[in-house]
């Protein structure tokens, strides 16, 4: 398994998150890791007893700001950390590419790339979501922020074949965001793919699902487009730090006895919820592995990332995507 990691990209780089892929190293001996970005930065926070034979240092001179134009890092600089991944995906020196750092970069190299699977016409990022019922699947939280009616077709597509193989799922459902449960309801694109989906789909589609049903389970998978997912995301994220502070305050703050009791439960809890069990999530929709990251990220995220990439490629769910993309009707090209 061959995994390329941007060790430069993220809020913390490079320090956590090589010390994430030493430990992905050691949890998986099957694991191959190839660390992108200044060499002598990296190597002075590789041990000496690290697998070298499973472990190398390709170096970049260059690194994209969390904070910079995704298409203009992209295109002046070449030799970024990021592009130096993409460039060993298309290689095919890798199986696959994980980065915490700047995601609209890491989409745009994607893109510029072109190494979309056959029929994919949009990658889109998919983001894990908890619920009353397990986790959910959102597509799209960012990569395609004006989607037409066939990108939105294709990410529910997508977005069911992983849950049916990566969640053993044998019969997972479809969502699509909108404004109302109604099939007239929304804008033009939320209509046109509403019946896209409801025609490919089949039984698979619930219909439209509206906000308040994210976290309630009614579907597998939540189709919708990157602006929306991506507020989706971020505000689901912001709410959940809100209440754990709240509950901290006004809940275990005043209790007597058992503060130390109900602080562990409440651990727990966001143990349960936590991004860093997954580390991240799949670009779909791209020939080969490609998991995004936190920018926040730490060692436990990374370690995890590199997990999750290698189990995609393991389970091999992009040749299971392509077949049966083969065997759906495939909308028209303005759709």
């Amino acid at each position: 398994m061959r995994l390329a990691l941007d060790a430069m990209g993220g809020d913390h780089a490079p320090q956590p998150i090589v010390a994430g892929a030493l430990e992905a190293l050691h949890a998986n001996p099957n694991l191959h890791l190839t660390l992108v970005g200044d060499s002598e930065a990296i190597g002075e926070l590789v041990p000496s007893d690290a697998p070298a034979e499973r472990l190398r240092i390709v170096h970049t001179t260059q690194v994209v700001g969390m904070a910079e134009s995704p298409v203009d890092a992209i295109r002046g600089k070449p030799d970024s950390s990021i592009s130096g991944c993409w460039k060993l995906l298309a290689d095919k020196e890798v199986d696959g590419v994980v980065s915490a750092g700047n995601t609209g970069a890491m989409v745009a190299g994607g893109l510029r790339s072109r190494r979309f699977l056959p029929n994919v016409r949009r990658p889109g990022i998919c983001a894990f979501m908890p619920t009353a019922k397990g986790l959910s699947l959102v597509v799209d939280v960012g990569a395609n922020v004006a989607p037409k009616p066939s990108h939105l077709y294709q990410y529910g597509v997508m977005g069911l074949i992983f849950a049916r193989h990566f969640f053993n799922k044998p019969n997972p459902t479809v969502g699509l965001l909108n404004i109302g449960e109604e099939a007239g309801k929304g804008n033009e694109l939320t209509q046109r793919a509403y019946v896209l989906l409801k025609n490919g789909l089949k039984d698979h589609f619930v219909g439209n699902i509206e906000g308040r049903d994210v976290h309630q389970g009614v579907c597998d998978v939540i189709v919708t487009d990157g602006f929306v997912g991506n507020v989706i995301l971020k505000l689901s994220e912001g709410v959940l730090d809100f209440l754990m502070h709240s509950i901290v305050k006004q809940v275990i703050g005043p209790l007597p006895n058992d503060q130390e009791f109900a602080m562990k439960a409440l651990k727990k809890l966001i143990a349960e919820y936590d991004y860093t069990s997954f580390g991240g999530g799949p670009l779909l929709g791209v020939d080969g592995a490609c998991v995004i990251c936190h920018g926040s990220s730490k060692e436990v995220a990374i370690r995890n990332a590199l997990a999750f990439g290698a189990k995609f490629v393991e389970s091999k769910i992009n040749e299971k995507i392509v077949q049966e993309l083969e065997q759906l009707p495939q909308p028209k090209d303005d759709e």
